[in-house]
């Protein structure tokens, strides 16, 4: 099995939740093409993660066959072995990752209707078709996890494992930081916030007078950038975590056609109208209204940043503390403050908003900006104080600057050994079959191999 055995695996797990629902236009005939234990795959399970990985515009490598088929058995032999130790997998945890790759599959296609056309099938077929492949992906990476959990790295792993490599074959990187931001919202004075709840009433008046569509309102008024292309419209579940809860109850309490009276989130002031329902399902479109936030609100925001940054100075208050006491950004309360990016709390210069760029650019290592006015990528204005905790120069990769992102690859090819040293142990027991059409895969030559042997 290729030493890239954890990004294969994961892989095939992600395959696994792909669209396994989609069928050719034309299927002449199916076989048995692989089978691990009591496990089959199916010559169709591997053409139609192929397929997949063609819509998805990804780069389909020549020996796509083998090496998805390689990963199917590395799944099924992890499944296998996670149903003999008991590994316990519920039906909800099943459920619930189902309906999230539904949910997702709604938001890449526009609705469940175009997602139901395309699959030739209904949601609920779809969901009873992902049963299997599902718990067998929660199966497989709670087997694996089991597997890697107790591998450890010492500063010595580390050291050996970056020595391995010619100097000239380091990456080299750009500029990098690690920033934090304390974020305040000022609130809305209350006659912009009326301002706002009058506009939505006559909203409503005109639409239920027959004088408007709201889905034409919508894309005229509405402040929701992530809706108003589509008239204000979206697909939702009542579980879903992802949503304003009191949107979503909103929602749920409503008559098909019914809209609700102006109504108050953290986004701003709505109204809500439900269009269909099928159980825990919903079509709803709705109207976003945010109140304007004057200078003199950005102003009492900027004095109390103020006074947070002096006791950040002062040294009476720490940054993380300072975070979780004052900020009005909830995600960055998980963080400490930290902006996050594809490396952690590492990020390229390109990752970062304009101003924020030519602000860092002017602090020291540890420093904290005055309090700034901006806008965020909702368009909602705030006022932020900026903390730059770490920045490095362009350089090439060296253990000194970059030693966690040099332990994380020397953990990962830890994991990759005990993964390569777990199948080789493990897998010999297994009786595997391999059709006549894939023994020539290089990749598959130790699963050919022990199916050769499992015939004796």
């Amino acid at each position: 099995m290729s030493k890239k055995i954890i990004s294969f695996l994961l892989f095939a797990i992600v395959l696994s939740a792909s669209f396994v629902y989609a069928q050719p236009s034309k299927v002449l005939a199916d076989k048995i093409i692989a089978v691990v234990g009591n496990k089959i795959i199916l010559k169709s399970d591997i053409d139609n993660s192929i397929a997949d990985m063609q819509r998805q515009g990804m780069e389909v490598p020549e020996d796509a066959a083998c090496l998805t088929l390689e990963q199917s058995i590395g799944v099924k032999a992890l499944v296998l072995q996670a149903e003999k130790d008991s590994i316990p997998v519920t039906e909800e945890e099943v459920e619930a990752d189902i309906d999230n790759q539904i949910r997702y599959f709604i938001s890449q296609y526009g609705s469940k209707d175009e997602l139901e056309r395309v699959a030739g099938k209904s949601v609920y077929q779809i969901k009873e078709d992902f049963k299997e492949g599902f718990r067998d992906r929660k199966l497989a990476s709670s087997m694996r996890n089991k597997i890697i959990e107790p591998v450890k790295i010492t500063p010595n792993d580390v050291k050996h494992y970056f020595e391995q490599f010619p100097t000239d074959s380091l990456p080299f990187y750009e500029t990098e930081v690690e920033v934090g931001q304390i974020i305040v919202y000022p609130k809305a004075s209350r006659d912009a916030e009326e301002y706002c709840i009058e506009q939505l009433k006559e909203f409503k008046g005109q639409i239920e007078s027959g004088k408007k569509e709201f889905g034409t309102v919508a894309s005229i008024y509405s402040e929701d950038p992530g809706s108003r292309e589509r008239g204000g419209m979206y697909e939702v579940n009542r579980s879903q975590k992802d949503l304003d809860p009191i949107w979503l109850s909103k929602a749920f309490t409503l008559k098909e056609g019914q809209i609700s009276s102006p109504f108050k989130t953290k986004f701003g002031y709505h109204i809500i109208q439900l269009v269909s329902r099928a159980g825990e399902d919903a079509v709803v479109r709705h109207i976003l209204k945010v109140p304007q936030v004057t200078q003199y609100e950005i102003q009492n925001g900027i004095q109390k940043l103020d006074s947070v940054r002096a006791k950040l100075i002062a040294g009476t208050i720490d940054f993380g503390t300072a975070v979780s006491r004052y900020s009005d950004d909830e995600a960055s309360k998980f963080t400490a403050g930290m902006m996050q990016g594809r490396d952690g709390t590492f990020l390229t210069l390109d990752q970062l908003d304009k101003d924020l760029v030519m602000k860092i650019g002017q602090l020291k290592l540890g420093e904290y900006s005055q309090p700034l006015e901006y806008i965020d990528e909702r368009g909602k204005k705030g006022v932020r104080i900026v903390y730059l905790k770490s920045k490095t120069e362009p350089h090439r990769e060296n253990i000194r600057d970059d030693y966690n992102k040099i332990a994380q690859r020397a953990l990962e090819q830890k994991q990759e050994n005990a993964l390569e040293k777990w199948f080789n142990e493990k897998t010999q027991g297994y009786y595997i079959m391999i059709d006549d059409e894939f023994k020539g895969c290089p990749t598959l030559k130790r699963w050919v191999d022990i199916a050769a042997r499992s015939k004796k």
